[in-house]
């Protein structure tokens, strides 16, 4: 059965566009209504009961956060666009929240379509005002030391600074924390890899990311290339990052 899904954007041509996009190349998808506002979503939510939004985050009068706070059932999933904007895309990246870059690009759209329509997590998983904030502090200082993690049971907030390392674990991936908790995210390490600071983070192989400003106590090429981190573990560093990771720590 298709997914039934309401396209928010307050352009005309962005909507009609979106639309011709996903009746060629998202068969998976239906689209049973459009809205140019967010009050006019508001309406065509209780109505029409969709299972995911294509959500534009800059609308006049109410962006894509205020009318996501303002629904108290979110019983959907949303995939967020946004024109090129270098803070909302940080702040939508920090919180792992799926979303699309204006033009829509098909394989990205198709990949997001799949991520949704085959996962469990929905909207009221969310927190989308800790998103807002994190748009906020974007904006004005740029800069931010928390992430949301995406768990098989919803969204974790967690310090940087306490993440150890990441190791891929087929589909998902393990996050080791300083005070010796484990996550196990919804997200591959991949995903991470291009989401995380690459000023902080490093991935030495195809199966570990780790954080080398926190956490990195020393690099030891006698025992075979290792990173062995401040909480004792040796994390293999494979040939093909040896050369790019060493210049990493260089820097610092």
């Amino acid at each position: 059965m298709a997914t039934k899904t309401i396209i928010i954007d307050d352009e005309d041509n962005a909507r009609e566009n979106l639309k011709l996009i996903i009746e060629d190349y998202c068969p998976e998808l239906e689209i049973v209504a459009e809205a140019g506002s967010a009050k006019e979503a508001r309406k065509l939510i209780e109505v029409h009961e969709p299972q995911l939004l294509l959500l534009d985050i800059n609308m006049p009068n109410e962006d894509g956060f205020e009318l996501l706070n303002s629904i108290s059932n979110k019983n959907f999933s949303v995939i967020f666009i946004t024109a090129h904007n270098q803070f909302a895309l940080k702040a939508l990246k920090a919180g792992a929240i799926d979303y699309l870059e204006k033009p829509i690009d098909i394989e990205e759209l198709q990949l997001a379509v799949s991520k949704i329509t085959n996962s469990d997590i929905s909207a009221g998983n969310v927190d989308y005002k800790m998103i807002k904030s994190l748009l906020n502090e974007y904006k004005f200082n740029n800069k931010s030391d928390i992430i949301a993690v995406p768990t098989l049971s919803g969204y974790e907030i967690i310090k940087i600074e306490d993440i150890v390392y990441f190791e891929a674990d087929e589909s998902y991936t393990r996050m080791f924390l300083s005070n010796g908790h484990k996550l196990i995210s919804s997200m591959t390490i991949a995903r991470y890899e291009k989401v995380l600071d690459n000023t902080i983070f490093y991935r030495i192989h195809k199966s570990y990311i780790i954080n080398t400003r926190h956490h990195l106590k020393e690099f030891n090429r006698h025992d075979g290339n290792v990173a062995i981190m401040d909480s004792g573990v040796s994390i293999p560093v494979s040939r093909r990052k040896l050369t790019g990771f060493i210049n990493a720590i260089k820097t610092f």
